[in-house]
């Protein structure tokens, strides 16, 4: 008998008589027929190494440390004294003259059995990935489920902490993982300091590049203002065919297109005309035999179902069959249009391709002269002027007369007069006999005389032997 009084830190448990169950209290007088013991509401630090499997069936260790103590609340403190207050042999811890938290050890086992139940329940529901990446969620699951169960006993969770993963005997899972991680670091390093240096001479070459270009370009432009207009020309002449070949290929699939729609409509409403004369067909029949014994009517149903349907595949039949031919002329003639567009296409990339080569050919052979000069040397141009030249001239017998004056003998002042009458008649024959031209009649007559103009020319004074020459001197005119 005397009167207890519980330190700060923990409560006085009464039991016996006039005491309903327990009654706790921090002070109070223990009557002889009553026994008392202390408990102790402060946490204690729980410590352990679990091991479980994710849902990839992954082995891992997980340390943890669990600070647990009872509820300061009245149901708990009274749930914690009757239930885990003493030794786990049921002796009580006040016959040892001590506190009830020196019998804790049973309750470690308790508390451990329920951590490891939990955890490996939430462990086998999440992956390796999750609990890396959500380990505070791993945490609030671990805190709920295992509080929900320390509920029953009073306890109270009031820290976890969970420590590095870790791996188990025979795994070595977190340390190629840690590995691959440094491995990983190590390398974007390494590529980090070869894009720098890349950059650096990528950047130095470029320099170099620019200045031989803009030489060149200074030296070259001249030449290049022609070609390229000559390149323009020719690309905006490839656009042009281009777009032209686009355009009319469009149209031709539109029309192409309308076309197989229209035939593919026709032959659909032809077959629905089909069905509706085949059911106005039974119509006819049902209402034709009506009059007749049910077998008859039943047999002629029949024969009208069987030609419905007989009526119904083959215009499926025929409609399938359209269809696949219209499909196949709506390919062949797509395929056909892009051949088309692609040869075009490809055509005019060429011409342009040539033109800009025979651009830079001109720069290489110092402007268009020198460009001209090389294609006429290449293509036997020179050659095939000379032969077409020979060929010109060839077969062709011209009709040449050698004809002169001679000087006559002696002086005479007339001589350059007479000279020049006489280069005359040879000079027109020769113009008649190669052209068909004749002079005129005042030419070659004298006024008062009757000759005509097919008649020799008149004799001239002083000539000798009276004749005219033509560079003979025996007196006679030759040709």
């Amino acid at each position: 008998m005397g009167y207890s009084v519980a330190e700060a830190n923990s409560y006085v448990v009464i039991t016996g008589g006039g005491v309903q169950d327990v009654k706790i209290v921090k002070k109070a007088w223990v009557w002889a027929w009553q026994k008392q013991a202390k408990i102790s509401i402060s946490p204690f630090d729980f410590e352990i190494t679990l091991q479980a499997m994710t849902i990839e069936k992954l082995q891992f260790s997980l340390p943890a440390v669990f600070t647990i103590g009872p509820d300061d609340t009245p149901l708990a403190l009274r749930k914690y004294a009757m239930l885990l207050t003493g030794n786990a042999d049921g002796t009580s811890a006040a016959t040892k003259k001590a506190l009830a938290s020196t019998g804790r050890n049973h309750v470690q086992e308790i508390v451990k059995g329920i951590i490891e139940g939990e955890t490996r329940v939430i462990v086998s529901g999440m992956t390796m990935e999750e609990i890396f990446k959500e380990r505070q969620v791993f945490k609030t699951k671990i805190i709920e489920n295992v509080q929900s169960e320390l509920d029953q006993f009073g306890l109270k969770i009031y820290n976890a902490n969970v420590k590095e993963l870790q791996d188990t005997q025979g795994s070595e899972y977190f340390k190629f993982l840690s590995r691959k991680a440094h491995e990983g670091a190590s390398n974007q390093a390494k590529v980090d300091v070869a894009n720098a240096r890349m950059i650096g001479e990528i950047g130095e070459a470029e320099k170099r590049g620019r200045t031989r270009q803009e030489i060149s370009k200074i030296d070259a432009q001249t030449a290049v203002l022609e070609t390229q207009r000559k390149s323009e020309k020719a690309q905006a002449d490839a656009e042009l065919t281009t777009t032209q070949t686009r355009l009319n290929m469009g149209i031709q699939l539109a029309q192409i297109q309308a076309k197989r729609q229209a035939e593919s409509k026709d032959t659909e409403l032809q077959r629905e005309v089909e069905t509706k004369r085949a059911e106005m067909e039974l119509e006819r029949l049902r209402a034709t035999d009506l009059v007749h014994a049910k077998i008859e009517r039943e047999s002629a149903q029949q024969k009208s179902d069987a030609k419905f349907y007989s009526d119904t595949k083959g215009a499926d039949g025929a409609f399938y069959k359209q269809k696949q031919d219209v499909e196949a002329s709506y390919y062949r003639a797509t395929k056909e249009a892009e051949a088309s567009y692609f040869s075009k296409k490809k055509e005019a990339e060429g011409v342009a391709e040539m033109a800009k080569a025979y651009g830079d050919l001109a720069n290489v052979l110092g402007g268009p002269q020198g460009l001209l000069q090389y294609l006429m040397l290449q293509n036997n141009t020179y050659e095939k002027l000379a032969l077409a030249n020979a060929k010109a001239i060839n077969g062709l017998q011209p009709k040449l007369t050698v004809w002169n004056t001679g000087a006559d003998s002696g002086a005479d002042s007339s001589a350059p007069i007479r000279n020049l009458f006489q280069s005359l008649p040879p000079l027109l024959s020769t113009i008649n006999e190669q052209t068909g031209i004749s002079p005129p009649s005042w030419l070659v007559q004298m006024p008062g005389q009757g000759q005509s103009p097919s008649q020799d020319v008149a004799t001239t004074k002083g000539g000798k032997n009276g004749s005219l020459t033509n560079g003979d001197s025996s007196g006679k005119y030759t040709k």
